[in-house]
């Protein structure tokens, strides 16, 4: 079964835990615990030597095996209180705010992470501060890039498994590429046979992919002109402002916004343009009590409306 990064390291976390309380265990009975092969196991402890408890490169973990048996020699080094030093604190704070952006993360890992950091941003006091001013994005899981530009050389078709935000939720489709790009983030344009229509996907938001025998035959398309960005909201548009807390941050980063302004709590006032601004009720419904809308105040009472009746929905079921 293929895996991503964000599989691989909730393992890897429950690896040391497990490790160390099984001095010498057996390859092979780690791996039949995990549900994994041998081979996936050493790459896994390929990698943890390389892990520790500073962000400088000292206390790694001192893991071996033989191929039989595996080692820990310094498990009680990591079981003293970690101290962070400000740069250490930063670094940690601004990577697990880009690790809560990735697709494929559970919804209920997400909140944990972002409450984590909360506490965390808190208790680094001004270090935190400062973190919020520095960001993150991952580019891309593994070869996603490069099967994207060998599909389009080879003009091949696409198997995405794809993270809609908006929707929040992972989509199966196959696509015709047509071009690779970059706009603050990498994307590619291709024709959607999901949608029967161009479509623009993130590369980081690409959950899997995979290239496929058929070719690929998008049809004649003028390109579009992204020398401006390229979301373009008309000016006629209606203006939404949404304010959220520091676990609703997200919000920034996953939707075209024309300001997000920092509020005292660690939160931000969100404004951006939409012709369609019943579409960001979803959103609203998703963020919970990490986030509201302010304007318009039609969409507001729409959303506490429908938040209502979803309330209602699930008593109804109990």
């Amino acid at each position: 079964m293929a895996t991503n990064a964000i599989d691989q390291t909730r393992r890897m976390l429950s690896l040391v835990t497990y490790l160390r309380e099984r001095p010498g265990a057996h390859v092979q009975d780690v791996a039949r615990a995990f549900g994994i092969t041998e081979d996936e196991l050493i790459s896994d402890l390929d990698v943890l030597p390389m892990c520790g408890t500073s962000f400088r490169g000292g206390d790694l973990l001192d893991i071996d095996t033989d191929g039989d048996r595996i080692w820990w020699h310094n498990p009680d080094d990591v079981a003293e209180p970690l101290r962070l030093a400000a740069d250490e604190a930063t670094a940690l704070l601004v990577a697990a705010r880009a690790v809560a952006t990735l697709p494929g993360l559970r919804e209920s890992d997400r909140e944990a992470l972002l409450r984590a950091t909360a506490k965390l941003e808190t208790a680094a006091g001004e270090s935190g501060a400062a973190s919020s001013r520095l960001s993150v994005t991952f580019e891309s899981e593994g070869g996603v890039f490069a099967d994207v530009d060998r599909a389009i050389s080879e003009r091949r078709r696409l198997w995405l498994r794809y993270y809609s935000p908006a929707r929040d939720e992972l989509t199966e489709r196959e696509v015709d590429p047509i071009r690779l790009f970059a706009v603050g983030h990498t994307y590619m344009e291709g024709w959607c046979r999901l949608s029967e229509d161009r479509r623009t996907f993130r590369l980081d938001r690409v959950a899997e992919i995979r290239l496929l025998d058929a070719p690929a035959a998008p049809p004649e398309l003028e390109l579009r002109d992204l020398s401006e960005g390229l979301v373009h909201p008309a000016a006629e548009d209606p203006e939404v402002v949404i304010e959220v807390t520091t676990g609703g941050r997200w919000v920034a980063e996953y939707y075209p916004h024309d300001s997000a302004e920092e509020l005292p709590d660690g939160g931000l006032r969100i404004t951006l343009r939409t012709p369609d601004p019943a579409s960001l009720r979803r959103l609203a419904l998703r963020l919970g009590g990490e986030g509201r809308i302010v304007t318009p105040p039609e969409l507001a009472e729409s959303a506490r409306t429908a938040a209502r009746e979803a309330l209602a929905a699930y008593d109804e079921t109990l």
